[in-house]
């Protein structure tokens, strides 16, 4: 079967695909509405150069000269600006302008200024010692063809947008409720022989009291309890109580050091020895960071450090999980919450994703890749808000 995070690099290959292609098409329908643009544009000048004719045969015209067709030509221009000008510059005519009510000759200097800049004027020789000049601009249907390509762009752009969006809403939608019904259909079938279990427990107990392995055993089946509690959870809004960070943070440290390698230390770090209460639902809260700390077994191998760093800024609470495990390449800071992505050789690729929707979706925090350097280590920080009417308390029961 292919493994699951193939299924991923296969999916952002085909968005990246898609990409592309989105791209080369923006790109080829530009360059086409360019060239037919330069095309229109050579077309306006070959047709002010004709009004241009008809301009100087109707100045040259007598009262013998059949003017009706120069005068047809002149105005049938109805859409490209243009000025004649003498060699110093001064207006002898203008078409197709919007004249201000006001400072009509500075307007006409500055649209000269522009349009010299524009297009190359064309000359108008009425005879041997008299030129004038004809400056244009582009018609308004050349200047929309002109502009066509960068709107055409605007709208492919938010089409994409809107697609992709869409596409991501959809299929995370059918995501969540893959893993909502996967989680309740687990925690449903735990449920039975999990009951069946703690009975048989307490019968052993009750038969065997002074045998310790009854005890673990009785620990590991109420793990198995809290697992399916959890599993049932999802999908569901659960209860927030305000507890003691201090104390599930402690627990949830105690039950990962007892199940990994002594070779791996593990150590939370309060900003003081009063305890800190915040809104949490402890079974889901406790499988976060229990999740965190097996990811950074798994990246140190067995060997190293976890410290679990605990500040408080202002209304914030900020938890930093750091290990000094393999690291994460920084491209991948964001993928790594992803449904299916892993770096194990097994493994759903399910453990972030299901944090980062306990964090954010249930507990109203954040959770991110903070730091991370390749072979020294990652740092994921998780960031709650506090009680605002209760901030500190005494620590009321005693933390492992």
């Amino acid at each position: 079967m292919l493994h699951i995070n193939k299924l991923y690099e296969i999916s952002q290959r085909m968005k990246l695909l898609f990409i592309l292609v989105s791209i080369a098409i923006i790109l080829i329908s530009t360059l086409f509405t360019n060239r037919l643009t330069k095309s229109l544009g050579a077309e306006e000048r070959k047709k002010v150069e004709i009004w241009a004719e008809a301009t100087r045969q109707l100045i040259q015209s007598n009262d013998q000269t059949n003017i009706s067709f120069s005068l047809n030509i002149i105005e049938a221009n109805t859409t490209i600006p243009v000025l004649i000008v003498d060699d110093k510059d001064n207006v002898m005519q203008s078409r197709n302008f919007i004249e201000p009510v006001k400072n009509i000759d500075a307007f006409y200097k500055k649209e000269l200024a522009r349009l010299k800049l524009k297009n190359l004027p064309i000359e108008l020789r009425l005879d041997d010692n008299t030129i004038q000049y004809i400056y244009y601009d582009d018609s308004l249907f050349l200047k929309q063809l002109y502009y066509f390509p960068y709107v055409q762009f605007g709208v492919i752009i938010v089409f994409l947008l809107v697609a992709f969006f869409a596409f991501s809403g959809t299929k995370k939608a059918e995501q969540n409720q893959v893993w909502v019904g996967l989680s309740k259909e687990t925690a449903h079938q735990l449920g039975t022989p999990i009951s069946s279990l703690l009975a048989w427990v307490d019968l052993l107990k009750s038969r065997h009291e002074e045998d310790k392995l009854i005890g673990e055993m009785a620990k590991d089946v109420n793990r198995l309890r809290i697992i399916a509690e959890r599993f049932s959870k999802i999908g569901s809004k659960p209860d927030l109580d305000l507890v003691s960070l201090n104390e599930t943070l402690f627990n949830a440290v105690n039950y990962m050091t007892n199940r990994s390698s002594q070779k791996v230390t593990i150590q939370c770090h309060f900003p003081s020895d009063e305890p800190v209460f915040v809104k949490l639902n402890v079974p889901l809260f406790e499988w976060v960071i229990e999740n965190l700390c097996k990811n950074a077994i798994d990246a140190m191998d067995g060997v190293g450090r976890i410290d679990i760093q605990v500040q408080q800024k202002n209304e914030e609470l900020f938890i930093d999980i750091k290990d000094t495990g393999k690291g994460i390449d920084r491209r991948k800071f964001n993928v790594v919450f992803t449904p299916g992505f892993t770096t194990k050789k097994r493994g759903w690729g399910l453990g972030l994703s299901l944090a980062k929707r306990i964090i954010e979706e249930y507990h109203g925090g954040k959770i991110f890749v903070k730091q991370s350097d390749l072979n020294i280590g990652t740092v994921f920080r998780i960031v709650l808000k506090l009680n605002t009417k209760k901030k500190w308390y005494k620590f009321l029961s005693n933390s492992n």
